[in-house]
């Protein structure tokens, strides 16, 4: 390893990384009905475990937002959750089996213009979502990313009730966040030794505490004091405590038929929320290096198997913590690793530091992330590619906003295969004229699903005219599309139309 450009590049992107991946990690532990510190677990064994064997540079992985509702759910369904770890262990194993089974093949399918689509969306909600925290509005937890929230308000009935519970504090602290931020990538600025050695969150951070101090003992009117306002998190009595955070699986439910169901349902989407991130992550990398899409199924199943057994959530490769890695400038997969050693080392060494940081101050850092990811360039070069792109994208981002991931990126997908079905509809059977001389050439293999395109040529075919069908090219002709010309070919008769075939 470099060890310069760990330092320039991959340990200034960790502690970037760190300051997103912290709040995320307990908010979706929060909303998972599960114990605070799981969340925690699942981000550090994430970073260094999946970190660790994935193929991935820049992919950067952890408690996924996707999963809080199945999380929840899979906990109320068993009744405990060490039951619940099992599961957890268990689509690890399922996971490896999967990458042996050469499962990773599946992300290679989704189109580019649905993953752009998915990466607009992410930011887009990264905004709405931020901007009530960054108001001191923090009634729903961090890291959410559906369209109906836990508190019953979706995302813009959140955004409205934001503005009625303002604080003064918070979004002062919001907007000099942001304009540190925009300073430091300022073209002065970005690039320079500073800004390469100082992460710009991490100065915002460390202003926010401080800033929040100054009016804690000289501005009482802008002074954050409730802790609703600042990060959560358990803090140990001491070192001997450690131990007591950690909950081992119920080895003892192993009979439990219901146990293997929500183990292959976490294993399933766990393994698609990571398909789709990586796609994205390596879509965002600068380098265009490609990831071995079956090696990170086996990472996230070492990764879920290490997070079970010590008591923490399940593990995906997640897009926000990926873009803001990317972002933060890292070069390897150590910036990963050493955000999962610094989440270790920070609760165990200063969590009572991390509890005076200022969520505001956080939504500023993923209000900079959710822009970079949904610039109006994005949106101008999709729409220059025509409609068989940018509505597939703009779909996407549609449905990703008012569902979740998952669905809304399935919704993208259909209308890409439409328009893909549609190309292919159009380009599978050409016809040329010349007076009455026509020719019907077949460019590619025909299936039934082409027979309403030779019907709709076959029909312009006027009578007393020559028809030449040319299958030259096409090496497989299906039984629908023989049928189609054998039928044609009776009708013909009538219309005194002289038909010949070629290569049939």
């Amino acid at each position: 390893m470099n060890i310069k450009h760990y330092f320039s590049y991959d340990f200034p992107a960790a502690v970037v990384v760190f300051l997103v991946a912290l709040p995320l990690c307990l908010g979706i532990a929060l909303a998972s009905g599960a114990p605070m510190f799981s969340g925690v677990i699942a981000g550090i064994v994430g970073g260094i475990v999946a970190g660790f064997f994935s193929g991935s540079n820049v992919s950067v992985s952890g408690p996924a937002a996707g999963l809080t509702t199945i999380v929840l759910a899979s906990i109320t369904e068993l009744g405990s959750y060490p039951a619940f770890l099992l599961c957890v262990v268990l689509a690890g194993v399922m996971q490896i089996m999967l990458g042996y089974a050469r499962a990773g093949v599946i992300g290679h399918f989704v189109p580019v213009s649905v993953i752009k689509g998915m990466l607009g969306s992410i930011g887009i909600i990264l905004i709405l979502k931020q901007i009530p925290h960054a108001l001191g509005y923090d009634a729903n937890f961090e890291g959410d990313q559906s369209f109906l929230q836990f508190d019953g308000e979706n995302t813009f009935s959140a955004l409205m009730q934001a503005f009625s519970f303002v604080t003064p504090g918070a979004v002062l602290l919001a907007l000099v966040s942001i304009g540190v931020l925009l300073v430091w990538e300022s073209d002065r600025l970005h690039g320079t030794k500073l800004t390469k050695y100082v992460p710009g969150p991490l100065l915002v951070v460390f202003l926010g505490i401080a800033l929040n101090y100054i009016f804690l003992h000289y501005v009482p009117y802008f002074a954050i004091n409730e802790q609703e306002h600042l990060v959560s998190m358990p803090v140990l009595a001491s070192l001997a405590d450690f131990p007591s955070l950690f909950t081992l699986p119920d080895f003892s439910q192993w009979g439990d038929p219901r146990i293997l169901m929500v183990a292959a349902t976490i294993a399933v989407v766990a393994s698609l929320e990571t398909l789709l991130s990586i796609e994205a992550s390596d879509k965002l990398d600068k380098s265009r290096r490609i990831t071995p899409l079956d090696r990170e199924l086996k990472a996230q199943g070492m990764a879920n198997i290490v997070s079970g057994m010590v008591g923490g959530l399940p593990v995906t490769s997640v897009i926000v913590r990926s873009s803001a890695n990317i972002h933060a400038g890292a070069r390897s997969k150590a910036s990963s690793i050493t955000h999962g050693v610094i989440l270790l080392l920070a609760v165990l060494a200063i969590p009572t530091i991390l509890k005076l940081i200022p969520l505001s101050s956080l939504a500023a850092i993923l209000l900079m992330v959710g822009f970079k990811l949904t610039k109006p360039a994005l949106y101008q070069s999709m729409w220059k590619k025509g409609p068989s792109q940018f509505l597939p994208f703009i779909v996407t981002i549609a449905a990703v906003l008012l569902t979740d991931l998952l669905e809304g990126v399935l919704i993208g997908l259909v209308v890409s295969v439409f328009f893909i079905l549609k190309s292919n509809f159009r380009e599978a059977i050409l016809m040329v004229s010349e007076g009455k001389n026509y020719l019907i050439q077949m460019t590619k293999d025909v299936s039934f699903l082409n027979k309403a395109a030779l019907r709709e040529k076959l029909i312009k075919i006027p009578a007393n005219a020559s028809l030449l069908i040319d299958a030259t090219q096409a090496r497989f002709i299906d039984h629908d599309i023989r049928e189609t010309i054998k039928d044609f070919m009776e009708e013909a008769k009538a219309k005194n139309i002289n038909v010949n075939l070629k290569n049939f």
